[in-house]
């Protein structure tokens, strides 16, 4: 019984792992069809979605045919939990990487802008957060996962940086206007990755330190 009951969490966690790997492909993908305005590999990460949403359906379905099972307590009750919450924000951010790559796909159709140069960068920053925040739940350390809801600060100054450039871009030149919502849109979909990463690492302090820590102050977090 105890054998059976390690391997149905052991499946768990597998399963949660392989939908991150990929979406971490598809972030992968997706800087470098921004860089390189790709707009096949653009479609590639849309295709995988719908692999990723069924995922999040088995994580759900494993996680709430466990709790019935075997009604776990303690660690174990917390592991499981986490385990529901993390499938939703690993698949929003296979949605924002989606919605990131069908306005890569609009752009390719448009003249270049020569603006928001600091997004790629700030797509870098909120792809480092998911593959720390999914490391960080691997390892169980409750400490990395704490720095990576750190860092999130940097990329919403990023974020309202970009925009206050594309707003001046647009009222400069009218011109600009259908490729700057598209890099404002983008910017937007990064920021609320890197929003997804930080809740993935609330999650992990939880798992690890049994301490809700989302909607509380840093300088109010226990070590």
């Amino acid at each position: 019984m105890q054998r059976q009951f390690e391997e149905e969490l052991d499946e768990i966690k597998r399963t949660i792992l392989t939908m991150a790997g990929m979406v971490e492909k598809g972030l992968v993908d997706i800087s470098k069809a921004l860089a390189m305005r790709d707009a096949e590999l653009a479609e590639g990460v849309i295709e995988m979605d719908d692999e990723i949403d069924q995922y999040e359906v088995e994580i759900d379905r494993l996680a709430t045919e466990f709790i019935a099972k075997h009604q776990p307590t303690a660690t174990d009750l917390r592991f499981v939990i986490v385990a529901i919450k993390l499938g939703p924000e690993i698949e929003r951010i296979a949605d924002n990487s989606v919605n990131i790559a069908g306005r890569i796909r609009h752009m390719c159709e448009q003249t270049p802008l020569g603006a928001a140069k600091d997004l790629p960068r700030m797509l870098g920053l909120a792809q480092a957060m998911v593959n720390d925040a999914i490391a960080a739940y691997v390892a169980r350390d409750a400490e990395a996962a704490r720095n990576v809801i750190r860092r999130d600060d940097e990329v919403d100054e990023l974020y309202w940086s970009i925009f206050r450039e594309l707003i001046k871009f647009m009222a400069d030149d009218s011109d600009s206007i259908q490729c700057a919502i598209d890099l404002v849109l983008i910017a937007r979909f990064i920021e609320r990755i890197a929003d997804q990463a930080t809740n993935i690492s609330e999650e992990v302090v939880y798992l690890v330190d049994a301490q809700p820590i989302r909607h509380v102050d840093e300088k109010d977090w226990t070590d």
